[in-house]
């Protein structure tokens, strides 16, 4: 290549799999824009970044989150995913608490009814958004669950979901989208603040009391990390799992045949869903930062360097998954790092499975086919993670 690859090109962010996998061939680990950062693209490589904690940090991922043009802290930066051992091992203790499999267990039957309502009223309408009609409220509502928030808040999360995740990938002339990021975060804020002072005042049975409960080594959570996790929770929860089913209905209209399938046999839905996230992860890649001089795979990467370990390509890695660009539902072989890898590991990666499988069982109960109704998507704009802002589709009942 000639120039520098950059990450945030319309055409990059359109379909960004081709050009990793020239950098998987010719350039495995190079530099690449925004910022002259350091990308990560095969699968060995990618694994190895993200198990060795002390030589790479997760600063640079901090960062991105909370830049300068900002002129306020962004509460997310603060959140698990953002910290290092040993903050992060003591965080992760406390919040680990909420994603029991015996509460997931009893969200099972809530989500289903959730799901079947709005499959139902997907097939009457017919065409319809995917994002607005199915593949958002399911999260948005489980988030409500899990939070005790009011109901009524649901219609403000995607789009202060979809502009925190806005931040990392904000161009310099985007202007408009920097203000409207700023008025999120301050709205964010002010409503989740009333939430904290809420549960203070009275504890309840909801995820936060929870966590204003919860003690290690007799310490609790301060309000600073109860407001990165509540940040966190309902940007990260709301985009994996909206993305994941989003991607799902896409994979169905490219794969006409899939759909009926997984209806004659509903235990094929979990493998679906594995090869769904290998195949367009909603988190596309993650950022560290050199806590020293490194080499990996033979190429030197400087003290303080910026590393963009690219989870999408490593996903495509041929090495490891061979014919690694097309969908193939019976595949075997290494996982996928579409939840992360290490003690990053996504502590909600079971809620989204869950939600997931829920969801497409009651999706294909009720549908028999979906047909996209366009052309072009438009793609958030972002270094780390990828969906489909809207997803105009035909719904065909069963």
């Amino acid at each position: 290549m000639n120039s520098r690859l950059n990450l945030l090109a319309r055409e990059v962010c359109d379909n960004p799999h081709p050009y990793l996998a020239e950098l998987r061939r010719s350039a495995p680990i190079v530099q690449v824009d925004p910022g002259g950062i350091w990308a990560v693209t095969r699968y060995d490589d990618a694994q190895y970044v993200l198990k060795s904690t002390q030589l790479f940090s997760s600063e640079a991922l901090r960062m991105a989150m909370d830049p300068e043009w900002l002129g306020r802290p962004n509460p997310i930066a603060e959140s698990i995913i953002f910290l290092d051992p040993p903050k992060h091992g003591r965080l992760r203790t406390l919040v680990s608490r909420a994603f029991t499999p015996a509460t997931l267990t009893q969200l099972e039957p809530r989500i289903r009814a959730v799901a079947r309502e709005l499959a139902t009223r997907m097939v009457e309408q017919r065409k319809v958004d995917f994002v607005d009609a199915f593949a958002m409220p399911i999260p948005a509502t489980v988030i409500g669950w899990f939070l005790g928030l009011d109901p009524s808040l649901q219609r403000h999360f995607k789009r202060w979901s979809n502009d925190i995740a806005a931040i990392g990938g904000a161009r310099p002339e985007d202007t408009a989208l920097m203000e409207q990021c700023r008025r999120t975060l301050d709205e964010m804020e002010q409503y989740l603040q009333g939430v904290l002072a809420d549960r203070r005042r009275e504890l309840g049975t909801d995820m936060v009391s929870d966590l204003i409960r919860a003690r290690v080594d007799g310490e609790s959570l301060t309000d600073q990390e109860l407001m990165g996790f509540l940040f966190l929770l309902l940007v990260s929860g709301l985009e994996t799992t909206a993305n994941l089913l989003s991607q799902s209905a896409r994979m169905f209209a490219m794969h006409p045949e899939l759909l009926p399938r997984l209806r004659e046999d509903r235990t094929l839905i979990p493998r679906f869903i594995e090869e769904t996230l290998r195949l367009e992860p909603t988190a596309v890649a993650t950022l560290r930062t050199c806590t020293q001089d490194v080499t990996v795979a033979g190429v030197e990467l400087p003290k303080g360097s910026m590393v963009l370990v690219s989870l999408a390509s490593a996903a495509r890695d041929e090495d490891h998954f061979p014919k690694g660009d097309s969908f193939i539902l019976e595949r075997e072989g290494s996982p996928s790092l579409s939840f992360g890898h290490g003690s990053h590991f996504c502590l909600g990666s079971m809620l989204a499975r869950l939600e997931a499988r829920v969801a497409l069982e009651e999706l294909v109960s009720h549908v028999d086919r979906l047909e996209l109704r366009t052309e072009r998507i438009d793609w958030t704009p972002s270094l780390t993670v990828r969906g489909p802002q809207t997803l105009p589709v035909e719904v065909f009942p069963v």
